[in-house]
């Protein structure tokens, strides 16, 4: 589908969710413009009735494309499958597309809404041992899944949404000092899949809005 305007992703460097659509951008080739969201600055721009106009529940990412808005991640990439020629994000066999979608599903339902900002920042305290928790306990469901499913990546020898959303919630694994050693076909996963242009071209690393000091 030919469009006259690029995609405009209204994210945060850091948010896992905005780099999943970063790296489905990628894998694509598709050019589009960032328009940052801090999430913590002023008390959170994602807060603002401005934010909130564009996506009600104020999360990142929030996509404009082909004239509509779109929140929540596995929606934008899926549209951007459905909609866009290059590499395919889900397998032809339906039975290895369930697979994806299964892992996509427990990563985006069953992890990341549980560390997430706006959870840690109603916990408290404890919220490195919360968020711990709450990866450890997906990331033990995750590995023998993958450990059955995987080929070079998550599901098979293609690139998928699986892996898409299985890297930057490693990215998050590392960032709350989880102990990635009980999880040797994740950890394989991930070092296979972060050497990939496209995963590092969308890196947390180098946004336009990642701070000087996390610049790599």
């Amino acid at each position: 589908m030919a469009t006259q305007t690029k995609p405009i992703l209204h994210g945060y460097f850091r948010s896992s969710c905005s780099w999943r659509v970063r790296i489905a951008f990628a894998l694509k080739g598709i050019e589009y413009e960032q328009a940052p969201v801090n999430l913590i600055k002023d008390g959170g721009q994602q807060l603002t009735d401005q934010f909130k106009a564009l996506n009600p529940m104020q999360q990142v990412p929030a996509v404009t494309i082909d004239g509509i808005t779109l929140s929540q991640s596995l929606a934008i990439i899926q549209y951007i499958e459905e909609t866009r020629p290059g590499p395919r994000l889900l397998p032809a066999d339906p039975k290895q597309r369930a697979h994806v979608r299964m892992i996509c599903d427990i990563i985006a339902s069953g992890i990341q809404p549980l560390q997430n900002l706006y959870v840690l920042q109603k916990i408290g305290g404890e919220k490195m041992q919360w968020a711990q928790h709450f990866i450890n306990r997906g990331f033990e469901a995750l590995e023998p899944i993958l450990k059955q499913t995987a080929g070079t990546y998550s599901v098979g020898n293609e690139i998928s949404m699986a892996d898409i959303c299985l890297v930057p919630q490693v990215y998050n694994a590392e960032r709350f000092k989880l102990d990635m050693s009980p999880f040797p076909t994740i950890r394989r996963l991930n070092q296979t899949l972060i050497e990939n242009e496209a995963f590092k071209a969308s890196h947390p690393s180098c946004q336009p809005d990642t701070p000087d000091d996390m610049r790599q």
